[in-house]
C-alpha cells in the first residue's frame, strides 16, 4: 500500500473521529445530567486528541490532513437536536444516538485496522480502535443504565 491509499484511510477515521468529537460536545450540552454531561465533555476531548494524532500522522506521510466531520455525521448531529428539542432533553433518547454514532466510529476503525497499511500507520489504527471500543461499552452501559432506571 502506498501513502496516498493509508492517507485516505486515515483521512476517513479523521471524519469520523471529527463527527464524534461533535457528537459528544454537543450531546454534552443535550443532557441535564451533570455526571452525563461531564462524561460527554471528557470524551469530546479525547476524541479531538485523537484527531490530533491521525492528522499529524497523515502529514508525517506528506499528506494534507482532513479537518472537518463527514456530512453523515453533521446529518448525525442535526438528529439528535431535532430528537433532544421534541424530547426536551431526553438522558436517554440522547444516549442512544451516542450509542449509535459510537457504532459507526468502532466499525471504521475495525475496517480500516483490516487493511495493509504502514506499520507505524497499523499501530495508531490499533491504539485508537482500543480507545473506541472502549467509547462504545462505556456509552452501552450508560444506555442500559438509564434505560433500566427508566423503568
Amino acid at each position: 500500500m502506498n501513502n496516498d491509499e493509508a492517507i485516505s484511510v486515515l483521512n476517513g477515521l479523521i471524519e469520523v473521529s471529527k463527527d464524534g468529537e461533535e457528537g459528544f460536545l454537543q450531546s454534552s450540552q443535550s443532557v441535564d445530567d451533570p455526571k452525563l454531561k461531564a462524561y460527554f465533555l471528557h470524551r469530546s476531548h479525547e476524541v479531538k486528541q485523537s484527531v490530533y494524532e491521525l492528522q499529524a500522522l497523515v502529514r508525517e506521510l506528506g499528506g494534507k490532513p482532513a479537518d472537518s466531520a463527514s456530512i453523515g455525521g453533521y446529518l448525525h448531529r442535526r438528529w439528535i437536536d431535532i430528537k433532544t428539542a421534541i424530547t426536551s432533553n431526553d438522558n436517554l433518547a440522547v444516549l442512544n444516538e451516542v450509542e449509535r454514532g459510537e457504532d459507526v466510529a468502532l466499525n471504521a476503525y475495525i475496517d480500516a485496522s483490516k487493511k495493509t497499511l504502514p506499520v507505524a500507520v497499523n499501530q495508531l489504527i490499533l491504539r485508537q480502535l482500543k480507545g473506541a471500543q472502549r467509547n462504545h461499552d462505556e456509552v452501552k452501559q450508560l444506555r442500559d443504565t438509564f434505560e433500566f432506571q427508566a423503568h
